[in-house]
């Protein structure tokens, strides 16, 4: 930018101030400052409302971590039983019911365990031999399949899961999902 070019600039500025007093520009700058202070604050709160409403359901991959969370918070066990890449009836069971607001409420009192079959995402030994073993003795022959139990911590340090019921997918969305739900974690109380 040349001196002339600056100068031109200042000389225009020297125009808009003899337009406005000084306290006025300063003023309309504190304004547009508090609009740009407003505006971010804006932003940020709706993000985080955002955010909060997004909250996701907590699926446990670890079955021996949640069983003993659920002895501890006294809660019934879900077990859910997924091949998450390749079942089109688990995605849309996990689109339709699992992905909800109502399904994320419902959730607070049961402890989630996700057992994933996949074909094409890698997992650990680990993860394949608890898997494998909790089909096993679940009888899981197809997919999706959801399990509810019942744990109980014996004297000896091990673990009993009483067998509460089982579902699948539940055509009628959330609500007629829940309610098959709802039946299996009644019966037994």
């Amino acid at each position: 930018m040349s001196k002339n070019e600056t100068f031109g600039k200042q000389k225009d500025f020297r125009k808009f101030e003899n337009c406005f007093p000084l306290s006025k520009v300063q003023e309309i700058r504190k304004i547009k400052i508090m609009k740009k202070i407003l505006l971010t604050l804006l932003l940020a709160i709706l993000t985080s409302i955002n955010s909060f409403s997004q909250e996701k359901v907590t699926w446990h991959t670890d079955a021996n971590a949640a069983l003993q969370l659920a002895i501890k918070e006294n809660k019934k066990v879900m077990f859910f039983f997924t091949g998450s890449d390749w079942c089109g009836w688990c995605i849309k069971l996990q689109k339709e019911v699992f992905q909800t607001d109502d399904f994320k409420e419902w959730s607070a009192e049961v402890i989630l365990i996700e057992l994933d079959y996949p074909r094409r995402t890698a997992q650990t030994d680990e993860v394949k031999a608890q898997n494998n073993q909790l089909q096993q003795m679940f009888g899981v022959r197809g997919y999706p399949a959801v399990h509810f139990v019942n744990v109980e911590k014996l004297d000896n340090g091990k673990m009993n899961l009483y067998n509460l019921g089982k579902t699948g997918y539940v055509r009628g969305g959330p609500d007629k999902w829940l309610e098959v739900a709802n039946s299996i974690l009644e019966k037994a109380i």
